[in-house]
């Protein structure tokens, strides 16, 4: 049993793969637990970033947001859940919020790997290789 997860939450698919990982993070949970689910906007180069409005990159964050409460709210009952929303590379950003938290389990999906993930590495793979904690890999 876990005393804190950290959950990957992706918001394709209208969230079905942390809608999932939610659901099993409920019966790895020791009483008491808490969940942390953690999703990362990829910083935008700053040469692209230039040319975008500020007010559309606010608006893209609180739409995370927003869709990640509301995924707590159909899923998240009788767990305490945290949501937090970062920006940079994702890996690091999901190690990062482990450490913040303090999480013994981070849990995130993957694909089916693909040649180009045998040559630069996929977030979850990156994740397992550097954690310091223990990584739950869904399919």
């Amino acid at each position: 049993m876990y005393k804190s997860v950290v959950i990957a939450a992706a918001l394709f698919n209208e969230g079905a793969t942390t809608r999932a990982a939610l659901a099993r993070a409920k019966t790895l949970l020791e009483e008491g637990g808490k969940v942390t689910l953690v999703h990362v906007i990829d910083e935008v180069p700053g040469y692209v970033a230039a040319s975008i409005p500020q007010a559309h990159i606010k608006e893209r964050r609180k739409d995370v947001e927003d869709q990640l409460d509301q995924l707590v709210k159909d899923e998240g009952s009788g767990v305490d859940v945290d949501v937090v929303v970062r920006e940079g590379q994702p890996a690091a950003a999901i190690l990062s919020t482990a450490d913040d938290v303090g999480a013994d389990l981070v849990m995130i999906a993957s694909h089916k790997p693909g040649l180009s993930d045998y040559f630069i590495g996929s977030t979850a793979a990156r994740v397992v290789r550097h954690a310091p904690m223990s990584v739950l890999v869904t399919r």
